[in-house]
């Protein structure tokens, strides 16, 4: 695993100090683990619908709501997010935060009603909204540009490993253990990774005043040699950032709604499965993307190499994404698993503009940049889970069928890719971030 930290000049000014070999790898080992419990906790709902569905008679408004109430949860965390992990590190913020997820968990296996599994998901998606930003805040002081967008494929990797176990291992545990008891022992697990963090994660020296991002942009320009304002108001209003928000809230925010959530109905309410096929169609669309964003981790330093960075990259993949979403909205019943299976890895293209907008800021603005990114990534999430499902309910109020009224929905979602497509491909290229293979 060539996670290799280097004496990178900028890092090594900002944090003080870089890591060893191997001290790197057992630092996104043990990250990695929190993350594959994160993803875990986020996609299970989708597995769980049909059970929780039956039991607390939820219509699709309730398992929309549900599902984005950890989005929710994990949105109204970024910004305070943000703030900590540049003063405090990833070690005191990830410690601090997973036992809110261990609270979570635990509210969510006592639930009675639909308010109890809501708090339930709202706490555990507050809880976990430290497992990607804080690793990838570490990365950028860590590791050289190459190194990041691997680490970041590979955190990526093990979430969708993470989603994975969510799928057929759950539906399989179903019947001999119950739902709650699958969040009893989360809970324990994600006591088990703070263990963890706590033993192999180093502590994080404050920031020195910022000296300009290896390959960063106009933010490093306006820093200067002075240190970067507390607020967000840089991130903000900085262009790259703006010309990627569309993608990041509607193309990003739905491949995760959809792989968390709407597949599963859309496979047994439009396709026709048994609820143990679509649990097997979550478990392959998963293994898919495992698959995907390994090769994402072998192949982009590769790519950077020769001139494929971020910004080509998602200029000609991403159509692929909105290509297959028009055919899979078109085939109706005959699309099932593997066509979003091919509609997530297409459009994975997009997981790469979290190294890429990393890189555009100095590393003391690494952590609001990389929260802010996230939160608009997940208020998208939350917003298209819960808004397919008023989509379907409102098509079916206008006396739509099931499978019209899906496919009515996701047609609406797919117009509003491409309107955010169009605007990453419209906006002056000044705007792209300058990245290099190396410092």
């Amino acid at each position: 695993m060539a996670l290799r930290a280097t004496h990178v000049a900028n890092a090594a000014s900002a944090s003080g100090s870089t890591l060893a070999w191997r001290s790197a790898v057992a630092v996104f080992l043990t990250f990695a683990f929190a993350y594959f419990l994160s993803a875990l906790v986020r996609a299970v709902t989708a597995t769980l619908a049909p059970t929780l569905a039956q039991e607390f008679a939820l219509q699709a408004r309730d398992l929309g709501l549900l599902a984005g109430g950890y989005f929710l949860g994990f949105a109204a965390m970024q910004l305070p997010l943000g703030r900590w992990l540049d003063r405090h590190g990833p070690r005191k913020v990830s410690l601090g935060f997973l036992g809110v997820a261990v609270l979570g968990c635990l509210v969510f296996s006592q639930a009675t009603g639909f308010a109890g599994l809501l708090a339930g998901r709202v706490l555990c998606g507050a809880g976990v909204s430290a497992c990607l930003m804080a690793p990838l805040t570490g990365y950028r002081r860590w590791l050289e540009p190459t190194a990041q967008m691997r680490a970041n494929s590979w955190m990526l990797m093990t979430g969708s490993l993470g989603m994975v176990a969510s799928t057929l291992p759950v539906q399989w545990a179903l019947p001999l253990v119950g739902w709650r008891p699958l969040f009893w022992a989360l809970a324990g697990l994600i006591a088990l990774a703070m263990l963890l963090i706590a033993l192999r994660v180093p502590a994080w020296r404050a920031a020195l005043p910022a000296q300009g991002a290896a390959g960063g942009d106009a933010v490093g320009d306006m820093v200067g040699d002075v240190a970067p304002p507390a607020g967000y108001r840089m991130v903000w209003r900085h262009p790259y950032f703006q010309r990627l928000a569309p993608l990041a809230f509607c193309v990003y925010g739905g491949m995760v709604a959809v792989q968390t959530l709407w597949a599963g109905p859309w496979m047994q309410q439009v396709a026709g499965y048994t609820p143990l096929q679509a649990a097997t169609g979550l478990f392959w669309i998963n293994v898919s993307m495992l698959c995907t964003f390994w090769s994402w981790g072998m192949l982009s330093p590769w790519l950077l190499r020769r001139g494929w960075d971020a910004n080509r990259l998602m200029l000609w993949g991403l159509p692929l994404s909105l290509l297959v979403l028009l055919c899979t909205v078109l085939a109706g019943p005959r699309a099932g698993g593997a066509a979003w299976a091919l509609f997530c890895m297409a459009s994975s293209f997009v997981s790469l503009s979290q190294p890429a907008l990393a890189l555009a800021f100095v590393p003391a603005l690494a952590g609001r940049a990389l929260s802010a990114f996230n939160l608009v990534i997940f208020a998208g999430v939350f917003v298209v889970q819960w808004g397919i499902g008023l989509a379907v309910d409102a098509f079916a109020a206008l006396g739509w069928g099931t499978v019209a009224s899906f496919r009515a929905a996701m047609a609406v979602y797919l117009a509003c890719n491409v309107v955010a497509y169009a605007w990453f491909v419209l906006q002056p290229r000044r705007h792209n971030a300058k990245q290099t293979a190396h410092p």
